[in-house]
C-alpha cells in the first residue's frame, strides 16, 4: 500500500498539532546507523524532518530525524525478503539510515518528497506522474513559506561582504556552516579544513572534519584585529599576520592532522556553444570540432649561395702542413709552428735540381 498525504488525526491541541505541517506519510521499515534490526514505523515528513511513530494512530513520535544534515539519497538494490519492497539509503552527517518502502512506486514518491523539502525544488530525475509532480510543487511552496515565516525578517549578511585583508588562501569558500560540513564530508581526499565567512558577516571561521567513529566537525572563529592581522579566538588566542598564517598555524598546532581543503574543479574537454535552428527556432547545444590547428608553412631548404659544379671548381691550392716540433703541454703553452713543404713541392724541387745539373754538365 503506497503512502498518502497526511490527514490530521489528533485534535487541535494534540501533540501532532505542534509539529510542522506534514507533507507525506506512510509505513517504512527503518534501520538507523546504530540499530541492528529494522523496525516498521509510521513515518511522517513534517517540515524538514522525518517523525517516526509506532503506528498511524499514535500522537507521540518515538524518533525524529532532522534532514538539515542531509548528504545523499540513493537506491539500495540489495534483495529483500519481500520481493516487492524497495530500499533506500539516506546518508546523513552522523551516519546512514536505511529505509524500505512497500514497492518501487512508493520509493519514488518518498524520494520526490524528500528532495523537494531538502532542495526546495521539484526533482527532475524521477519517474512521476503529472499529478504527483503537482503535489511536489505545492509542497515546495508551502515549505518555502514556512521557512520565511520562521526566520527573522532581517536578512543575514552576505558571505561576500566579509572584509578580507591581504591575499585569500585557496581553501577559502563562501559557504555556510552546514555547506562547509557537507563539502568536507563529500570530498575527504581534498583536505579537511576550509576557511569560510562567519555567521555575523564581520568575522571568519575555520571548519574542520576528522574521523573518530564517524565524522567530527569543529568550528573556530577568526576575527580581524584593530592593529592589523587576524586572531584565532580559542582559549589562548593565536595572533596571525594574515589569513595564510591562520591556516599555517592550525596545520602546525595539529602536527599536520589538519590540511587545507583544495577542491580541483573539473574543466571541459570540448568547446561547446548554443545556436538556434533557423527552421523551428529550437536552441541546440553543439560541440565544436576538435581538429588540430593548421601548422605554419615550412621554410624552403637552405641552398648554397654559389653553386658548385666540377667545371666551375678552381684547382685546390697548395696546402701546407702545420707541424709543431714542441709537444703541447700545460707547462709550455706557447708553441712555435713551422711551415714544412708539402709532398708536391718536394717533387717539383727535385725535378728543377736535376735539370740544373744536366745543364751544367752540357756546358762543361
Amino acid at each position: 500500500m503506497a503512502a498518502a498525504p497526511i490527514r490530521q488525526r489528533s485534535g487541535p491541541g494534540g501533540p501532532r498539532a505542534q509539529l510542522p505541517p506534514c507533507y507525506y506519510e506512510g509505513y517504512l521499515e527503518k534501520r538507523g546507523p546504530k540499530e541492528k534490526a529494522s523496525r516498521r514505523l509510521w513515518t511522517c515528513l513534517c517540515g524538514n524532518s522525518l517523525y517516526f511513530f509506532n503506528n498511524a494512530k499514535d500522537a507521540h513520535y518515538v524518533e525524529r530525524l532532522d534532514l538539515g544534515g542531509f548528504v545523499s539519497l540513493k537506491d539500495d538494490c540489495s534483495r529483500d525478503r519481500n520481493l516487492e519492497a524497495a530500499r533506500l539509503i539516506l546518508r546523513m552527517k552522523d551516519g546512514e539510515t536505511k529505509l524500505t518502502a512497500p514497492n518501487l512506486e512508493s520509493r519514488e514518491l518518498w524520494k520526490g518528497f524528500l528532495y523537494s523539502v531538502i532542495d526546495l525544488n521539484v526533482p527532475s530525475c524521477l519517474t512521476l506522474l503529472p499529478g504527483q509532480l503537482q503535489m511536489l510543487r505545492e509542497v515546495v511552496d508551502k515549505e518555502r513559506s514556512r521557512r520565511r515565516t520562521r526566520t527573522p525578517t532581517r536578512a543575514p549578511p552576505s558571505p561576500l561582504s566579509v572584509p578580507l585583508v591581504g591575499e585569500i588562501p585557496p581553501c577559502f569558500r563562501p559557504v555556510s556552516r552546514t555547506e562547509a560540513e557537507v563539502l568536507l564530508e563529500r570530498h575527504p581526499d581534498c583536505g579537511n579544513m576550509l576557511l569560510r565567512p562567519g555567521r555575523d558577516g564581520c568575522s571568519l571561521a575555520v571548519t574542520t572534519r576528522q574521523d573518530l567513529n564517524g565524522s567530527v566537525f569543529r568550528h573556530y572563529r577568526v576575527t580581524q584585529r584593530d592593529q592589523g592581522g587576524y586572531v584565532i579566538d580559542v582559549e589562548n588566542p593565536i595572533p596571525c599576520a594574515d589569513l595564510h598564517e591562520v591556516i599555517d598555524a592550525l596545520v602546525e598546532k595539529t602536527a599536520g592532522a589538519l590540511q587545507p581543503f583544495l577542491l580541483e574543479e573539473p574543466y571541459e574537454e570540448n568547446i561547446t556553444y548554443v545556436s538556434a535552428n533557423d527552421e523551428n527556432g529550437e536552441r541546440i547545444l553543439h560541440t565544436a570540432p576538435s581538429s588540430p590547428l593548421p601548422r605554419a608553412p615550412a621554410l624552403p631548404p637552405k641552398q648554397d649561395r654559389w653553386p658548385s659544379s666540377p667545371l666551375s671548381r678552381s684547382p685546390a691550392p697548395d696546402r701546407r702542413i702545420l707541424t709543431s716540433p714542441v709537444p703541447a703541454s700545460p707547462t709550455n703553452p706557447m708553441r712555435r709552428l713551422i711551415l714544412s713543404p708539402s709532398p708536391l713541392t718536394q717533387t717539383l724541387n727535385e725535378e728543377l735540381k736535376m735539370k740544373l745539373e744536366k745543364r751544367r754538365a752540357s756546358q762543361e
